[in-house]
């Protein structure tokens, strides 16, 4: 049986997203549940703390600093990441009083999928259709032939590769539409 590019890795993705968004939606209830929403409010500021301290990884990966195992750093990103994400969602919850937190948010999740893709999709796409091209030249497919074979994930994945292109700019807008929110946030509880 032929490996499914979409079995074995956009599958996973789409679990790992649709957890993220279960989660948030069970997070969101159960204080709703418990009379315990304004827990939620205190959620945004963890989340967002975990979000920036797991940006380490790309500063060691950028050699801005020097301190801390790159793998070790990547599992933290990925895990804080996410968990840094989830909290900062069930912190919006489904409440709609302004807009700015609801840009910040929208562009945290596009960011958050754009990860997912880095982190779940690219590599492993990357081994599939390698994998998939060897065991098609092992067979004796011609160049041409193996390049046919393999040409809708070959596809799937130059499409994937464009992900930091994404990735970094949607931080970047994730980031200065939080930082407006939190700032404004501030001025409405009166703690500046």
């Amino acid at each position: 049986m032929k490996n499914s590019l979409w079995r074995d890795h956009v599958l996973p993705f789409t679990l790992m997203l649709g957890l993220l968004a279960v989660a948030t939606l069970a997070g969101d209830y159960v204080l709703h549940r418990l009379d315990l929403v304004w827990v939620g409010r205190y959620l945004g500021i963890a989340g967002v703390l975990l979000i920036i301290g797991s940006l380490y990884y790309s500063a060691r990966k950028r050699k801005w600093v020097s301190k801390g195992d790159p793998k070790t750093l990547l599992k933290f990103h990925e895990f804080g990441t996410w968990l840094g994400s989830w909290m900062v969602l069930v912190h919006a919850g489904v409440h709609f009083n302004a807009i700015l937190p609801w840009l910040a948010t929208v562009a945290m999740g596009v960011n958050v999928v754009s990860g997912l893709v880095g982190k779940m999709l690219l590599n492993r796409s990357r081994q599939h259709v390698q994998g998939e091209r060897n065991k098609f030249q092992l067979h004796g497919f011609s160049k041409t032939e193996v390049e046919k074979a393999v040409f809708w994930d070959a596809v799937a994945l130059g499409a994937m590769t464009q992900w930091r292109k994404v990735h970094i700019p949607i931080f970047i807008v994730f980031s200065v539409l939080a930082l407006g929110h939190i700032v404004g946030t501030f001025l409405f509880w009166g703690w500046v």
